[in-house]
């Protein structure tokens, strides 16, 4: 119980693990077992959750910086969650205002360590770095 509210990412899992089980249960099986495309988009959810770059300090998805997930993976999960979200109020309250206090902070800053303006930071200052050349001109 203390790892759903301490770890973010655990949290994170067992919500759209529970997400995806009630629209799976209302839409496409009504047993307790997933369905294969529902089972797919919770293995991938996981994954893409396992290679989160913010880890622990992970924001809700819909506030991220990095979009991870795949084009028509991401609109999957979107009916999942507008779907699954209100009824999560009702049958997972816990998780579903752990989720919406989530969704208050902010995402954490992207480091990026490519050099995209041919600058470089030198004791605090910018300064222009040499271009490089592809060979000579005629």
């Amino acid at each position: 119980m203390l790892r759903i509210i301490f770890s973010r990412l655990y949290r994170e899992k067992v919500t759209i693990d529970k997400m995806i089980h009630i629209f799976c249960e209302k839409n496409h099986s009504r047993n307790t077992q997933l369905c294969l495309d529902c089972s797919e988009l919770l293995e991938y959810a996981h994954r893409r959750l396992d290679y989160c770059p913010f880890s622990e300090q992970k924001p809700a998805c819909n506030k991220c910086n990095i979009h991870c997930y795949k084009n028509d993976m991401r609109e999957r999960i979107r009916l999942v969650m507008r779907f699954s979200g209100p009824k999560m109020l009702f049958k997972h309250p816990l998780l579903a205002l752990l989720h919406l206090y989530d969704r208050r902070k902010e995402p954490p800053e992207i480091k990026d360590s490519r050099n995209r303006t041919g600058t470089k930071k030198i004791n605090g200052i910018l300064k222009s770095a040499p271009m490089k050349t592809m060979g000579k001109i005629s």
